[in-house]
Protein backbone atom coordinates (compact mmCIF):
# COMPACT_ATOMS: atom_id res chain seq x y z
CA UNK A 1 0.00 0.00 0.00
CA UNK A 2 2.79 2.56 0.77
CA UNK A 3 4.10 1.80 -2.47
CA UNK A 4 0.66 2.68 -4.43
CA UNK A 5 0.47 5.82 -2.19
CA UNK A 6 3.95 7.01 -3.27
CA UNK A 7 3.79 6.34 -6.94
CA UNK A 8 0.46 8.62 -6.94
CA UNK A 9 -2.49 5.96 -5.88
CA UNK A 10 -5.71 7.26 -4.81
CA UNK A 11 -7.19 5.16 -1.70
CA UNK A 12 -10.89 5.02 -0.93
CA UNK A 13 -10.85 4.03 3.08
CA UNK A 14 -13.64 4.33 6.17
CA UNK A 15 -13.71 6.94 8.13
CA UNK A 16 -15.61 8.31 11.20
CA UNK A 17 -19.01 9.27 9.04
CA UNK A 18 -17.82 7.91 5.30
CA UNK A 19 -15.73 6.97 3.19
CA UNK A 20 -12.82 9.18 2.27
CA UNK A 21 -10.72 9.53 -0.78
CA UNK A 22 -6.69 9.67 0.18
CA UNK A 23 -3.42 10.42 -0.61
CA UNK A 24 -0.01 11.10 -0.24
CA UNK A 25 -0.14 14.74 0.76
CA UNK A 26 3.07 15.41 -0.61
CA UNK A 27 2.01 14.10 -4.07
CA UNK A 28 0.45 17.00 -6.06
CA UNK A 29 -0.40 14.75 -8.94
CA UNK A 30 -2.17 12.10 -6.49
CA UNK A 31 -3.88 15.35 -4.85
CA UNK A 32 -4.85 16.50 -8.61
CA UNK A 33 -6.27 12.82 -9.41
CA UNK A 34 -8.48 12.94 -6.30
CA UNK A 35 -9.53 16.79 -7.36
CA UNK A 36 -10.35 15.18 -10.82
CA UNK A 37 -12.56 12.42 -9.11
CA UNK A 38 -14.16 14.43 -7.11
CA UNK A 39 -14.73 17.51 -9.55
CA UNK A 40 -13.06 19.64 -6.85
CA UNK A 41 -11.96 22.88 -6.85
CA UNK A 42 -7.82 22.85 -5.73
CA UNK A 43 -8.34 26.68 -4.17
CA UNK A 44 -11.05 25.02 -1.65
CA UNK A 45 -7.86 23.20 -0.07
CA UNK A 46 -8.03 19.69 1.62
CA UNK A 47 -8.15 17.83 5.10
CA UNK A 48 -5.68 16.06 6.15
CA UNK A 49 -5.99 13.63 8.77
CA UNK A 50 -3.29 11.29 11.13
CA UNK A 51 -3.20 8.91 13.99
CA UNK A 52 -0.73 11.12 15.58
CA UNK A 53 -0.19 15.17 16.59
CA UNK A 54 3.44 14.46 15.08
CA UNK A 55 1.94 12.98 11.54
CA UNK A 56 1.04 16.94 11.11
CA UNK A 57 4.04 18.64 11.86
CA UNK A 58 5.53 18.98 8.48
CA UNK A 59 2.09 20.80 7.56
CA UNK A 60 1.15 23.29 10.68
CA UNK A 61 2.60 25.96 12.92
CA UNK A 62 4.05 24.12 15.60
CA UNK A 63 2.98 26.36 18.37
CA UNK A 64 -0.58 26.39 17.29
CA UNK A 65 -0.75 22.66 16.33
CA UNK A 66 0.88 21.72 20.41
CA UNK A 67 -2.45 23.63 21.29
CA UNK A 68 -4.49 22.43 19.22
CA UNK A 69 -3.63 18.99 20.46
CA UNK A 70 -4.08 19.96 23.94
CA UNK A 71 -7.04 21.37 23.57
CA UNK A 72 -9.21 17.78 23.68
CA UNK A 73 -10.99 17.85 20.63
CA UNK A 74 -8.19 15.04 19.73
CA UNK A 75 -8.67 12.43 18.41
CA UNK A 76 -12.51 12.52 17.33
CA UNK A 77 -14.57 14.15 14.44
CA UNK A 78 -12.98 17.67 14.43
CA UNK A 79 -10.97 19.31 11.88
CA UNK A 80 -9.39 22.07 12.87
CA UNK A 81 -7.81 24.91 10.91
CA UNK A 82 -4.33 26.14 11.52
CA UNK A 83 -1.42 28.18 10.21
CA UNK A 84 0.31 25.91 7.12
CA UNK A 85 3.73 25.88 7.54
CA UNK A 86 5.79 27.64 4.41
CA UNK A 87 6.97 23.93 3.96
CA UNK A 88 3.08 22.75 3.40
CA UNK A 89 2.41 22.47 0.00
CA UNK A 90 -0.23 25.03 -1.61
CA UNK A 91 -1.90 22.26 -3.17
CA UNK A 92 -2.97 21.39 0.03
CA UNK A 93 -4.21 25.08 0.99
CA UNK A 94 -5.98 26.16 -1.84
CA UNK A 95 -6.56 29.75 -1.86
CA UNK A 96 -5.84 29.77 2.35
CA UNK A 97 -2.75 30.53 4.57
CA UNK A 98 -4.61 27.76 7.14
CA UNK A 99 -4.81 23.67 6.34
CA UNK A 100 -7.64 21.99 7.94
CA UNK A 101 -6.28 18.81 10.05
CA UNK A 102 -7.77 16.04 12.10
CA UNK A 103 -6.24 13.30 14.50
CA UNK A 104 -8.46 10.36 13.50
CA UNK A 105 -10.38 8.51 16.68
CA UNK A 106 -11.42 5.81 13.37
CA UNK A 107 -9.79 2.80 14.80
CA UNK A 108 -8.99 1.93 10.78
CA UNK A 109 -8.28 4.92 9.40
CA UNK A 110 -5.58 5.62 12.43
CA UNK A 111 -4.27 2.49 11.91
CA UNK A 112 -3.67 3.11 8.04
CA UNK A 113 -1.61 6.65 9.41
CA UNK A 114 0.26 4.58 11.77
CA UNK A 115 1.18 1.23 9.03
CA UNK A 116 2.10 4.19 6.45
CA UNK A 117 3.43 6.29 8.59
CA UNK A 118 2.13 9.65 7.41
CA UNK A 119 -0.67 11.59 7.55
CA UNK A 120 -3.13 11.42 4.59
CA UNK A 121 -5.29 13.42 2.65
CA UNK A 122 -8.96 12.91 3.35
CA UNK A 123 -11.94 14.64 1.81
CA UNK A 124 -15.22 12.88 1.17
CA UNK A 125 -15.17 9.60 -1.28
CA UNK A 126 -17.96 11.65 -3.61
CA UNK A 127 -18.32 13.72 -6.27
CA UNK A 128 -18.88 17.40 -5.59
CA UNK A 129 -22.81 18.00 -4.65
CA UNK A 130 -22.80 14.49 -4.27
CA UNK A 131 -23.46 12.13 -1.25
CA UNK A 132 -20.98 11.25 0.74
CA UNK A 133 -20.27 7.01 -0.01
CA UNK A 134 -20.85 4.80 3.01
CA UNK A 135 -19.53 1.19 2.23
CA UNK A 136 -16.72 -0.04 0.17
CA UNK A 137 -19.53 -1.58 -2.57
CA UNK A 138 -20.37 2.26 -3.55
CA UNK A 139 -16.50 2.99 -3.80
CA UNK A 140 -16.24 0.78 -6.39
CA UNK A 141 -19.27 1.31 -8.43
CA UNK A 142 -18.11 5.31 -8.66
CA UNK A 143 -14.49 4.94 -9.05
CA UNK A 144 -13.93 1.60 -10.00
CA UNK A 145 -10.03 1.44 -10.78
CA UNK A 146 -9.54 4.26 -10.08
CA UNK A 147 -8.79 3.94 -6.72
CA UNK A 148 -7.74 1.12 -4.43
CA UNK A 149 -10.69 0.53 -1.83
CA UNK A 150 -10.60 -0.29 1.82
CA UNK A 151 -13.18 -2.21 3.28
CA UNK A 152 -14.34 -1.55 6.52
CA UNK A 153 -16.97 0.05 8.30
CA UNK A 154 -17.61 3.85 8.69
CA UNK A 155 -17.94 5.17 12.26
CA UNK A 156 -21.14 5.66 13.54
CA UNK A 157 -20.90 9.83 12.72
CA UNK A 158 -24.32 11.15 10.92
CA UNK A 159 -22.36 13.98 9.32
CA UNK A 160 -18.44 15.12 8.20
CA UNK A 161 -16.62 16.52 10.73
CA UNK A 162 -16.93 19.57 12.54
CA UNK A 163 -14.62 22.21 10.84
CA UNK A 164 -13.48 25.04 13.35
CA UNK A 165 -11.16 27.41 12.83
CA UNK A 166 -9.03 27.11 16.15
CA UNK A 167 -7.38 30.64 16.03
CA UNK A 168 -11.15 32.36 16.14
CA UNK A 169 -13.33 29.49 17.42
CA UNK A 170 -15.81 30.26 14.29
CA UNK A 171 -17.32 26.96 13.37
CA UNK A 172 -17.03 26.84 9.80
CA UNK A 173 -19.19 23.78 9.78
CA UNK A 174 -21.24 21.54 12.14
Amino acid sequence: MRGWLKSGGVIAYPTESCYGLGCDPMNPHAVQRILQLKGRPQSKGLILIAARVEQLKRYVDAEALQAAGDSGYWPGPVTLLLPATRHCPPWLTGRHDKLAVRVTAHPAAALLCEHLGTALVSTSANRAGGRSLKNARDCYRMFGGQTRVIPGKTGTARRPSTIIDFATGDILRS
